[in-house]
This record gives C-alpha cells, structure tokens and sequence, in this order.
C-alpha cells in the first residue's frame, strides 16, 4: 500500500499577484529573531541585504504595519505584529496542510495507479 502526502507552499499576494507574506518572508524573519540583524539573516540566507531590506519593505507597506525594528548599535528585531503574522500563518499552513492530505483519499490516487498499472 502507498503512502502520499501533500506538500503545500502558501503565501499571501495582493491583487497585483506581488507575495506580501509567505514562507520566504517567514524564514527570513526568523533568521532576524534568531541572528538579530537583518544583513546577518540575508548572508544567512544567501540572500542580498538589499534584496531582503526590499522584500520586507514592501510587505510593510501592504500590510500596513512595521515588521521589524532597527537600532543601528543593536541590530534589528521583530515587531509584536511581526511575531503574531508569524504564528498565525503557521496556524494557517498547519491547518490547510492537514485538511489537504486528509482530503488527498478521497482522490482515491491508489485505485488510479493500480488501474493504470494494469492497462
């Protein structure tokens, strides 16, 4: 009997189709929580510090809402609306990605590859 799972990416785009939140937005936050600089996590990440500066910018402005904040002798750390986002989009991905695979029998994709397999 096989076993499949589903594996989802979620994010969160506005009506232009631009991502405003997601697992990169995610992941690079907590590298910030975790590092306590912005340019540390974009390293980390192998990412620019430009290229991250930007991307947060700019969920910033979509959101409305600051997501970190900066002190140029202490770094950078996340806002308490950035922690909360956070906690709710992994609620958000937990839930989807549960219902997802709970639904993936009903598909019945077992029956299917055996039908094919003896065609």
């Amino acid at each position: 009997m096989l076993e499949f799972k589903l594996q989802l990416r979620l994010w969160i785009e506005n009506q232009s189709g631009q991502i405003i939140f997601g697992p990169g937005r995610v992941l690079l936050l907590r590298k910030v929580k975790e590092l306590g600089s912005l340019n540390k996590a974009a390293k980390s990440l192998g990412m620019s510090y430009r290229a991250a500066w930007g991307k947060l910018k700019a969920s910033e402005k979509a959101l409305g809402k600051p997501l970190l904040v900066t002190n140029s002798t202490r770094g950078a750390s996340l806002t308490p609306f950035a922690e909360q986002l956070i906690s709710l989009y992994d609620d958000l991905t937990a839930h989807v990605q549960t219902y997802a695979n709970q639904h993936l029998k009903s598909f019945n994709l077992e029956e299917i590859l055996e039908q094919n397999d003896q065609n």
